[in-house]
């Protein structure tokens, strides 16, 4: 058996030990199967896990998912029927794992995370997919009924494509290439609303602006942690040592859910970038509105400065001053100083500081 990649053991509690947290949401457990070969299927709802080890032993293809790991009991039994190694039943009813797979001497574990994009709030969701591929079965362990898997129980009840008459292996490709799927519909949001933000960014930034950018940077950061380490996951299950599992053929097939994979991962860092360079304009646009206001300060201040020593030198209340007894000395102050205020907005004109 290979060797698994252990985490550190949570305070207290014994390594290898299933936590009963139920997962985020606490759902109840639903158990579906679909038992299938290219000429028969069967769909059943079980109750418990004696229900599903009759499928265990059968020559046809099994799916088992379950919806919910609100009974944690349940979950320990279903390990314990397909001899899943404590550590994988911990690891599914602790619904916080990279994405990764490992592999045992007679299935492989893979951990996904599916997302989705809530558009009010600006938020994604994210969720623990866990796949258990085993020769004749394929189990899937999700969090909440949120399934973005029925086209391929679609597929599998209208025997169209391939699945029907292939193995538990393209089955399993199946599920990784709709969650993969599923993250360029929330890219494809992300960046509608990148669009909208960098309008905003030209026409009128406020600091609500700013705060949806930090918001969608997070947000980006979230969907960078679920699609890097599935790259490795991916490039993982094309090794040919994984052969009585995986046959050739469906590596062919998950080759092109790693190009997927690397396409997301672009699409990614390039939204990254952007983001931190409507940052930067946004922090430009403020700068240059702020300096736009200091210079036309200045302009009033400098305009002022001579309108104020001319109204200083003849306000200062000497008996003798040339001007005090000329009947038009009044307006022709007011004369001068209009004419000093527009040969000073000309000059600035000529300049072209205005």
């Amino acid at each position: 058996m290979a060797v698994p990649n252990k985490r550190p053991p949570r305070p207290g509690s014994q390594n290898g030990a299933p936590v009963r947290n139920g997962g985020s949401s606490g759902k109840p457990t639903r158990l579906r199967v679909m038992d299938y070969n290219a000429g028969t299927l069967t769909e059943a709802e079980a109750k418990t896990a004696a229900d599903l080890l009759s499928f265990k032993d059968k020559k046809t293809v099994t799916w088992i998912n379950v919806d919910g790991l609100g009974d944690a009991q349940l979950l320990e039994s279903i390990g314990e029927g397909f001899g899943l190694h404590p550590l994988v039943v911990e690891d599914i009813l602790t619904p916080d794992q990279r994405p990764k797979m490992e592999a045992y001497d007679d299935y492989l574990y893979i951990v996904l995370r599916m997302l989705d994009f809530e558009e009010k709030d600006g938020k994604t969701k994210s969720e623990q997919v866990s796949l258990v591929l085993g020769k004749d079965f394929l189990l899937s362990f999700q969090e909440t009924g949120e399934d973005i898997f029925d086209p391929v129980r679609e597929r599998i009840r209208g025997a169209k494509g391939r699945t029907r008459k292939l193995g538990p292996d393209y089955l399993a490709y199946s599920l990784i290439d709709a969650v993969v799927d599923r993250y360029f519909i929330i890219l494809e949001k992300m960046g509608e609303r990148i669009e909208r933000m960098e309008s905003e960014l030209i026409t009128n930034p406020t600091p609500k602006t700013l705060r949806h950018l930090y918001k969608l940077k997070r947000e980006m950061i979230r969907l960078r942690k679920s699609v890097w380490p599935l790259r490795e996951v991916v490039s993982a299950l094309e090794r040919p040592e994984y052969g009585p599992l995986i046959s050739k053929n469906t590596r062919i097939y998950l080759r092109d859910v790693y190009d997927h994979t690397i396409q997301t991962i672009d699409t990614v860092e390039t939204f990254r970038d952007m983001l931190s360079g409507m940052v930067d304009i946004y922090l430009s646009s403020i700068s240059y509105k702020l300096n736009e206001v200091m210079k036309l300060l200045t302009v009033i201040g400098t305009i002022f400065l001579p309108l104020t020593f001319i109204t200083g030198v003849y306000g200062m209340n000497f008996q003798f001053m040339p001007e005090l007894g000329d009947p038009y000395g009044y307006f022709g102050a007011l004369v001068l100083m209009l004419t000093v205020a527009l040969v000073m907005l000309a000059y600035f004109r000529v300049k072209r500081w205005l």
